[in-house]
């Protein structure tokens, strides 16, 4: 069995009350965290007091509660964790700014590659955005988050959505003119 079944064989022993089986999983995902978790801390301001390590550890603690897990795949897993991340990061950057009275973070709009390399960006803003778009279509809305935040390939994206790199591609791009409009008209 590769990895990848090896981890929703596990999944499921943990989810039929394999309480051992957290314990062997935890090694097999732990790198696949921290690379979801660095590709988020790259898009956050350089004086975060996160660290990517951080962020794995706050995210675990809401992923694994100390009870009975319902995940049904590895899939299903690590959507799950980058969605925990992301509202980790966002909670976090709300605290942050009404102790600050606003923070002064300026709403970016979305380039190309959808978000600006090197520069701050709203993370409020932007999850706003990708709560509607969710709304509308939660396929593009994954899609964004697998891609931007969790850092997976085209081709990952497509195994995850259960469709093709293309459709994968096509998705984001569409996702990525909604958003464009939509976090500039805020």
């Amino acid at each position: 069995m590769d990895e990848r079944g090896e981890i929703t064989g596990l999944l499921q022993a943990w989810k039929n009350g394999d309480g051992a089986a957290v314990d062997s999983l935890l090694p097999m995902i732990y790198d696949d965290l921290h690379r979801i978790a660095a590709a988020y801390m790259k898009r956050e301001r350089t004086d975060h007091t996160l660290t990517p390590t951080a962020l794995v550890n706050e995210s675990y603690l809401k992923i694994f509660p100390g009870r009975q897990a319902d995940f049904h795949d590895r899939k299903h897993f690590f959507t799950v964790a980058a969605h925990a991340m992301r509202q980790l990061l966002v909670d976090h950057a709300r605290k942050h700014r009404s102790e600050k009275r606003g923070g002064g973070a300026a709403d970016l709009p979305l380039d190309d590659a959808l978000l600006v390399k090197g520069e701050r960006w709203d993370v409020i803003g932007l999850d706003d955005a990708l709560r509607d778009l969710e709304k509308l279509d939660a396929r593009k809305a994954t899609a964004v988050q697998l891609r931007f935040f969790a850092g997976l390939t085209l081709e990952e994206i497509g195994e995850m959505l259960e469709t093709s790199a293309a459709t994968a591609m096509r998705d984001l791009r569409l996702a990525q003119a909604w958003l464009a409009h939509e976090i500039q008209k805020s």
